[in-house]
């Protein structure tokens, strides 16, 4: 694991590398960032940090200026955009492809910038489709527009949108059942903590590979 600050014009960002062991050829990158109520200590990004890397993936965990800055607000959308732009060329830098990726808000960025970056295919965790009881603000179009290859991966019971709730489109659907917007899952359910992060990281994995083989 290293780390390094990226100079963008938001402010400096900071990418935190999980490569592959040696020995273990890296076939792609995966780069995701933070929502905007926390960063990349998120337990779908530290799970995909430890299961993705011996399947050949370097995952790259970034974090936003202004989590980097220390502030406990995030910035408005063009401003977030402005940041992942900029520290765009030191992912790809190693000449492979990249997959952008995020949760909740850095989902939203990465299907927003996918296209004109130039990115592999986007991982969407948590997608906000609409606000918490407004299905009637839908986010949509940013998912439906990301024109490239995308995984959403979506807790069952997401206040900010159900896999039921998707639209169809250009994208597949993970679904973590009974988990929420942070992929917990309450004590009633059938499957354990554990076991619902093990849905997300295998199916993450299987949709990566079939990724890296195109």
């Amino acid at each position: 694991m290293q780390s390094e600050i990226v100079d963008t014009p938001a402010g400096d960002a900071r990418i935190t590398w999980h490569p592959p062991k040696k020995g273990t050829a890296t076939r792609l990158v995966l780069a995701v960032s933070h929502g905007a109520g926390g960063g990349i200590e998120a337990r779908d990004l530290q799970a995909l940090a430890a299961a993705l890397p011996p399947l050949g993936v370097s995952v790259a965990l970034v974090e936003q200026p202004w989590r980097v800055a220390g502030k406990k607000l995030a910035p408005a959308p063009q401003t977030l955009d402005t940041g992942w732009r900029a520290l765009w060329p030191a992912l790809a830098k190693r000449g492979l492809p990249v997959v952008a990726g995020g949760r909740s808000a850095g989902a939203r960025v990465a299907c927003r910038t996918a296209y004109e970056l130039g990115a592999h295919a986007v991982l969407a965790l948590s997608f906000p489709l609409h606000p918490p009881g407004r299905p009637e603000k839908s986010r949509a179009d940013e998912l439906l527009e990301a024109g490239v290859p995308t995984l959403v991966v979506q807790g069952g019971n997401d206040p900010f949108g159900k896999p039921a709730e998707f639209p169809d489109g250009g994208h597949d659907i993970l679904e973590v059942p009974y988990a929420d917007h942070s992929f917990t899952v309450p004590k009633r359910a059938t499957i354990t903590q554990d076991e619902a992060l093990t849905v997300l990281t295998d199916g993450v994995g299987k949709w990566i590979r079939s990724q890296s083989a195109r």
